[in-house]
């Protein structure tokens, strides 16, 4: 059975990562959650107090990507790779609010996607891949055999967020979930370099009422039909 490439892009806390895991897992393909990638940037950059509030020093980010490595290890006890941060394991660090508040800015950079753009396209050299992200199917993998594109409404997608966060124990409100979410989409949405767009040859899933087993079982109908 030949191998492919999927490619699924869309807004923010749409569960992409989630449906992609699980997608992977059961078509036995690598998974690779692209939006940890620019996470684990941000992650070194607020470590490096190279970003905040009232101020971003993108030139001293750039200069310091030589020294930022990205990888991705397979923990066997959850069933998918966490990624690690010049050797260090940061997948729970990632997932804060602090970090999503400060991502999209980061990924704005063109130096910083230039550099994890490189390293995604040669991780998806011999296809059986899944791979998430804002830009797979236009601009990582614009040949990709199947190309979804995800969506949800704003607040569903952050009540879904906002339940997540609190079960990890953070301590903060819907309403501050609802302006991250927004603001990410409009960062996203506006950059000049790779914005999120849907691809023409996209198929767009709308999951606001959809269940994680429905959209997967929609997903391996999809893939089916492409090899």
């Amino acid at each position: 059975m030949k191998k492919i490439v999927i490619a699924i892009d869309g807004f923010s806390s749409t569960g992409k990562s989630t449906i992609a895991k699980q997608l992977a897992k059961k078509l036995n393909y690598i998974y690779v959650d692209t939006g940890a990638m620019y996470r684990a940037v941000t992650y070194y950059a607020l470590q490096h107090h190279l970003i905040g509030d009232d101020f971003f020093l993108s030139d001293e980010l750039i200069e310091s990507l030589s020294e930022i490595k990205i990888t991705f290890k397979f923990n066997e006890s959850l069933g998918f790779s966490e990624v690690y941060l010049n050797g260090k394991n940061i997948e729970k660090a990632i997932r804060t609010l602090e970090v999503s508040r400060y991502v999209s800015p980061v990924a704005t950079i063109s130096e910083v996607r230039k550099k994890l753009v490189e390293q995604q396209q040669l991780m998806g050299k011999d296809k059986g891949i899944v791979m998430d992200g804002r830009d797979i199917g236009t601009v990582v993998f614009p040949n990709a055999e199947l190309k979804i594109f995800m969506t949800a409404s704003a607040e569903t997608r952050a009540q879904r967020r906002y339940k997540e966060l609190i079960e990890r124990g953070h301590d903060l409100s819907y309403e501050e979930v609802l302006e991250n979410v927004t603001t990410r989409d409009r960062i996203d949405s506006t950059r000049e370099d790779s914005p999120l767009v849907k691809a023409e040859d996209a198929i767009e899933i709308d999951n606001s009422d959809l269940t994680i087993e429905e959209q997967v079982e929609t997903l391996l109908k999809l893939v089916k039909s492409k090899i």
